[in-house]
C-alpha cells in the first residue's frame, strides 16, 4: 500500500453538516469488537456502538446474524464532533486501518456476508462524500485489489450487552490480540493527531 497518498482527498468538500454538535456514521468491515475499538481511540469520537446494519430489525440478533442469512453485516455506529473529526478523516481511519477494504465477505479468519465491506450513509451528503471517495482511491491505485466496499442503506440495531466495548474489557482476549491490537497501533502510527489513549 502506497504511504498516505491523499492529500487530494484532504482537499475535498466535506458533507454539510445540519448539527453542529455532533454526527454520526455508520461503518462495517468485518468482526464489530475491532471497529469499535479502534474508533474508540480517534480523538472527537464520543461514543461507538457496536452493531447490526444491512436487514431487519427482527434478524438483529447475534445467533440469526451469524446464520449468513438475514442480509446484515457487523457494524459500528460513530457518534463524533465534526469540529474535532470529519467524516472525511473517519473514512481515512476505515479504509487505512480499520479492515481490509479489498476483502469480499470476510475480514481476516472471519467469512460470510456478515463480515463485509459497507458504509452505510447517514444523510444524502455522507453517501455523495463516500461514492467520491472511494472513486478517488481505487484512482489512486492504493491496494493491489479494487475496493470492494459498497455503500447500503438501511436501519442500525445495537448488539447485545456483552459484545459492547468487548476489546476494552478482554484486551488480553486471544482474537483481540491476533487482530485487533495491531489496528489499534496503526491507527496510533499513521494517525498521531486523532489517536487518543
Amino acid at each position: 500500500m502506497k504511504a498516505l497518498a491523499l492529500l487530494p482527498l484532504l482537499l475535498m468538500a466535506e458533507p454539510a453538516s445540519a448539527s453542529p454538535k455532533t454526527e454520526t456514521a455508520v461503518l462495517a468491515g468485518g468482526c464489530f469488537w475491532g471497529m469499535e475499538w479502534v474508533f474508540e481511540h480517534v480523538k472527537g469520537v464520543t461514543n461507538v456502538v457496536s452493531g447490526y446494519a444491512g436487514g431487519g430489525a427482527g434478524d438483529a440478533q447475534y445467533d440469526k446474524v451469524s446464520s449468513e442469512t438475514t442480509g446484515h453485516a457487523e457494524a459500528v455506529r460513530i457518534t463524533y464532533d465534526p469540529a474535532q473529526v470529519s467524516y472525511g478523516k473517519l473514512l481515512q481511519i476505515y479504509f487505512l486501518v480499520a479492515h481490509d477494504p479489498t476483502e469480499v465477505n470476510r475480514q481476516g479468519p472471519d467469512a460470510g456476508p456478515s463480515y463485509r465491506s459497507a458504509i452505510f450513509p447517514q444523510s444524502p451528503g455522507q453517501e455523495r462524500f463516500a461514492r467520491v471517495f472511494m472513486d478517488k482511491l481505487n484512482a489512486e491505485h492504493i491496494w493491489k485489489k479494487p475496493i470492494a466496499t459498497r455503500i447500503e442503506h438501511g436501519g442500525f440495531y445495537p448488539a447485545e450487552a456483552y459484545h459492547q466495548d468487548f476489546a476494552r474489557k478482554h484486551p488480553s482476549y486471544p482474537y483481540i490480540v491476533i487482530n485487533d491490537r495491531p489496528k489499534v497501533a496503526a491507527l496510533k502510527q499513521k494517525f498521531p493527531a486523532y489517536y487518543k489513549g
